[in-house]
């Protein structure tokens, strides 16, 4: 999908600073901005890079200063916010911006048009930016582009600021010039493949302002560093090309390739937009995005498979539970079945004690500090299993052993904070620890306290225990200790322990603990009706349908508290505390629509019916919220309360795999209706 905005929609700032763009090269590293190209995070940059040492994204290249010369006059067209005032203000001159296949702006001025698009090469930490300029008057005077680099060159997370130790010296190349302002980082060249000089002028930008950071209650002004200008003779009709890189690029420079690279990318982005003109194939090519190969302090090989999950952008790294989650949606149901299996057989063997990491390094000292993520990947192997039955074999020999590692952990209580009770349920952590996906954390204290029998727990270790039993059979595996007797016991247990009998309908605990219930409505009760092998007995699948429907279902996913909860929090908003405050306690997350889907359609008598509901009830997710925030794809939370505003990462791994694999499951139950659906979707603003 194309997503195009006129003239009047870019010199709207109110409204185009809060739309955001995303460019990706399967590395780790992404170039992204508002919609005018006037950053508004500390982590927008057009050069920002995933290195394994030391480790993290860091922001190189944050943006450039543009500008015209024509007829003795200077036309700059970047935009920046300084206190009191937006300078350049670029954005007066833009006309159209066009976002999807490969991010491009166009500006006017006069009878000149000038063209700016961005891309990242796949496989390689390289930034091409493409100017072309055309004229409407055969009479236009020669032209000159001005381009002065700002570079931050640290972490992503930081903010820089002006200091005389960083003042590298250039390094003149060929082609432009080479700079290492901070001495852990890499190597930054800087070229033009065109007519072009390049005068060294080291210059501080002083407090440069991101909006987003001071409404998050972050440091929100930083300096940036300007190494010198280049002058680019324009000639309309052929581009030229600035390049930022890590890597030299004499070669491509000296055979003026640049232009061969471009057009080889963009051929294959085409191509591949022509199988993402419906909103699954859409959301199947967002999800590329999130897979990346691991950072390596090596050249990576051409042609290697993507390794790892980036959980979302602008921030996340790899995290084993949100792999998880969103691989099967991101892979199996994704036509991407190879890749998927290779990151499942990585996961399987970073395996310990049980545990698969729920932060993963590239040092390999990787965090094993949560209970459902092994959990999670039982229930992907599941998922693999049915997308593709015939992969027995592959499970046999990649998944199989960690499986078994899994369940014989945690049944002998060998995994940390988790302790198995007479009944076979598992006992989760303690009042200190946050340990399931509701692990936000304010001044020391978990925000959601979920210690002892969380419901999605129980939900995911009975189905793990049960599919493994299965599996067992299947591979026809000796000695394994079959759990059925317990399983039947446990969901007895289970019932007797969660059911809540309510008069505004029946409903499951969100924690039982020694007794005591947490009776607040969450949406962890779905999983105990959604899993392949669900806890709770058939009869009460509705009553919990129906609740979460009735208390949580909102037009772009699941609140994670009911309103009528005296400590939900109906927007996202705010400092860290305070946003963390509302992170689990009413915020509206996409990816439970997963969940969600799978528990309506397997406690509906009307399936039809039910996918004709949901989907209508969504339609503003799958339309109106692609043209905002993160442009093309979906976020991760919104707000509690209408007009539910997006918030998060702009990009969410999850939230897109998820909605991706709900999609899917919808138009297999019900394809007709489906279809009639996809027609209906609304177009444009």
């Amino acid at each position: 999908m194309q997503f195009l905005f006129d003239r009047p929609a870019c010199q709207n700032l109110r409204k185009s600073l809060r739309r955001e763009w995303l460019e990706t090269n399967g590395l780790g590293d992404y170039a992204s901005s508002s919609l005018v190209c006037c950053h508004t995070r500390k982590y927008h940059g057009f050069f920002v890079t995933e290195l394994a040492r030391p480790a993290g994204r860091h922001v190189m290249l944050s943006t450039l200063e543009e500008s015209l010369l024509m007829a003795d006059r200077e036309f700059l067209f970047s935009c920046r916010k300084h206190p009191g005032c937006y300078y350049p203000r670029g954005h007066e001159y833009m006309q159209r911006a066009e976002l999807g296949l490969i991010p491009s702006f166009r500006y006017r001025f006069g009878d000149v048009f000038i063209t700016r698009q961005l891309m990242l090469l796949p496989g390689r930490h390289v930034l091409l930016v493409r100017y072309e300029a055309t004229v409407s008057s055969p009479e236009t005077p020669p032209l000159t582009l001005r381009v002065k680099p700002l570079l931050a060159c640290r972490n992503m997370h930081a903010t820089r600021h002006a200091d005389d130790r960083i003042q590298a010296p250039c390094s003149r190349t060929i082609f432009g010039l080479s700079i290492r302002p901070d001495a852990a980082l890499p190597e930054l060249f800087l070229q033009v493949d065109g007519s072009a000089t390049f005068r060294a002028a080291p210059d501080w930008y002083h407090a440069v302002e991101y909006l987003t950071e001071q409404e998050r209650g972050f440091d929100h002004s930083e300096d940036l560093l300007m190494p010198g200008v280049f002058d680019i003779a324009l000639e309309p009709g052929k581009p030229v090309y600035f390049t930022a890189s890590t890597e030299s690029l004499q070669k491509e420079h000296a055979r003026h390739a640049l232009d061969e690279l471009w057009q080889a990318e963009r051929a294959r982005r085409l191509a591949a937009e022509e199988t993402a003109r419906d909103i699954q194939g859409h959301l199947c090519r967002e999800g590329e995005r999130f897979l990346c190969i691991a950072p390596q302090e090596k050249a990576v090989p051409a042609g290697s498979a993507p390794d790892t999950v980036v959980a979302g952008y602008h921030w996340f790294g790899a995290w084993g539970r949100d792999t998880l989650i969103a691989l099967p949606g991101l892979t199996f149901f994704a036509g991407r079945q190879s890749v998927g299996e290779h990151i499942l057989a990585r996961m399987g063997a970073a395996v310990k004690d049980g545990l698969i990491p729920n932060v993963f390094s590239p040092d390999g000292k990787h965090a094993y500090n949560c209970v459902d993520a092994s959990l999670w990947y039982i229930w992907a192997v599941q998922m693999l299993l049915q997308a593709a039955p015939d992969r027995l074999d592959f499970v046999k020999r990649h998944c199989w052993p960690a499986i078994r590692a899994i369940i014989e952990a945690y049944r002998s209580g060998k995994v940390p904070h988790v302790t198995p009770d007479a009944e076979g349920f598992l006992n989760v952590g303690d009042a200190t620890t946050q340990l399931t996906w509701m692990d936000a954390v304010v001044q020391g204290r978990p925000v959601t306290s979920r210690h002892g029998q969380p419901v999605e727990i129980s939900a995911l270790w009975y189905n793990a225990l049960a599919f493994a039993d299965r599996l067992a059979r299947r591979l026809d595996i000796a000695h394994w200790q079959d759990s059925r007797e317990q399983r039947d016991r446990m969901r007895l247990v289970f019932h007797h322990r969660h059911w809540i009998a309510d008069s505004l309908g029946d409903y499951l605990a969100d924690v039982w603990r020694e007794g005591e219930r947490d009776r607040r409505v969450r949406p962890n009760q779905l999983f105990a009706v959604s899993l392949p092998f669900p806890i709770l007995e058939e009869d009460y699948f509705a009553s919990v349908v129906s609740r979460a429907r009735q208390c949580l279902l909102t037009p772009y996913g699941l609140r994670t508290l009911a309103p009528s909860a005296p400590d939900y929090r109906p927007l996202y908003e705010g400092g860290p505390e305070a946003r963390d405050g509302a992170y689990h306690q009413g915020t509206v997350w996409p990816w439970l629509l997963g969940a969600y889907g799978d528990a309506l359609l397997r406690a509906a008598w009307d399936e039809e019916g039910a996918v004709r509901d949901t989907l209508q009830t969504l339609t503003p997710l799958f339309s109106r919220h692609l043209r905002e925030a993160g442009i093309g794809s979906l976020s991760e939370i919104f707000d509690g309360d209408p007009p539910h505003l997006p918030d998060g990462c702009i990009a969410q791994a999850w939230s897109v795999a998820e909605c991706q694999r709900l999609l899917y499951t919808l138009q297999k139950t019900a394809p007709e209706c489906y279809a009639r659906w996809e027609r209906s979707l609304p177009q444009g603003d």
